[in-house]
């Protein structure tokens, strides 16, 4: 049997080529013959508007997983936080390989913490998520949007137009400049994104070439706390436009969640964890939703959405 000759779809920045050329690597040696082809997105073209006035996360991968679902690419690599809550029909993630540092972290210019920043120093960044968190943190902040690939960011602060800014450490490390990190920050301060540091590899369900290839880069403690996490994110029916975070970690088969809901001032963040047998991934992550639902998160949720409808109605 001839070994299969296979197109991997990403985006074209850099650190999207070091994730595609990655997995092109890892499949190669299993005797596949990998081509790399770069799809521009939407989110690519459009870079001077928050993510949340201009549709959200899905708009780094809507034309790959078109691609895919055309037949004009095998397999999709994406960053997993890029990937919404629901797929489109016809299409799965086959693997998910080991999970990097979901970190966030600082880097600074002159100082090297968050706690070390002077009053009102400007912090850029574009999660609402971490806008959240900060200013619950640090309220005397000012922060501005940072959009733009890794290297444009940080060639930003090395201008002088921030302070500090904050980035995953997964992209930085994937990409050599971990050296630039001031700080490492803790969960407790800056919960991570959904999914971030993992990878995900989608499909189209049931081919029968590519999928049982791609399962076996799958790596199980990061697939199932990649699992919680985005059933926590399904059962919440969040997106760009609302500040949520979840992070699961795996202990010898189990799992330990913790997920938060806020107001992007930081003024109210409702927070909650749990533990549990990691193959009930997707019953902890709803179960941790309805917890904080409880306990004000559906209040947010309400508020949050019809801010953001008076908002897009005022446009």
């Amino acid at each position: 049997m001839s070994a299969p000759r296979l197109v991997i779809g990403t985006r074209g920045s850099a650190l999207a080529l070091w994730q595609a050329h990655h997995i092109k690597e890892r499949l190669e040696a299993y005797g596949a013959t990998i081509e790399v082809r770069v799809i521009k997105t939407q989110g690519d073209k459009i870079q001077d508007a928050p993510l949340a006035r201009i549709g959200g996360k899905g708009l780094f991968i809507k034309e790959i997983e078109q691609a895919l679902a055309a037949r004009e690419v095998d397999l999709a690599v994406h960053s997993m936080k890029d990937v919404p809550a629901a797929l489109p029909p016809g299409l799965v993630i086959a693997a998910v390989p080991e999970r990097a540092d979901a970190r966030d972290v600082l880097i600074g210019r002159t100082e090297k913490t968050l706690d070390q920043l002077p009053q009102g120093a400007l912090v850029g960044t574009s999660s609402l998520r971490r806008i959240c968190q900060l200013r619950a943190r640090r309220p005397d902040l000012r922060i501005e949007m940072l959009r733009g690939n890794v290297d444009t960011r940080l060639r930003r602060l090395d201008e002088g137009r921030f302070d500090a800014i904050v980035l995953a450490a997964a992209g930085l490390a994937r990409l050599g400049h971990t050296a630039r990190v001031t700080e490492y920050l803790a969960p407790e301060v800056s919960l991570p994104a959904i999914g971030q540091g993992a990878l995900a590899i989608e499909v189209r369900a049931g081919d029968a070439e590519v999928e049982p290839l791609v399962r076996r880069l799958d790596h199980e403690p990061s697939a199932r706390a990649v699992a919680a996490e985005r059933a926590f994110l399904t059962r919440l029916g969040g997106s760009c436009q609302t500040p949520l975070a979840a992070y699961a970690t795996w202990d010898a088969g189990t799992l330990a969640l913790d997920g938060m809901v806020g107001r992007t001032d930081g003024t109210e963040i409702v927070r909650d964890h749990i533990g549990g047998a990691a193959w009930s991934a997707e019953d902890l992550g709803r179960t941790l939703a309805e917890r904080l639902l409880e306990r004000g998160a559906a209040r947010i949720l309400a508020d949050l959405a019809a801010a953001a409808a008076a908002d897009a109605g005022s446009a």
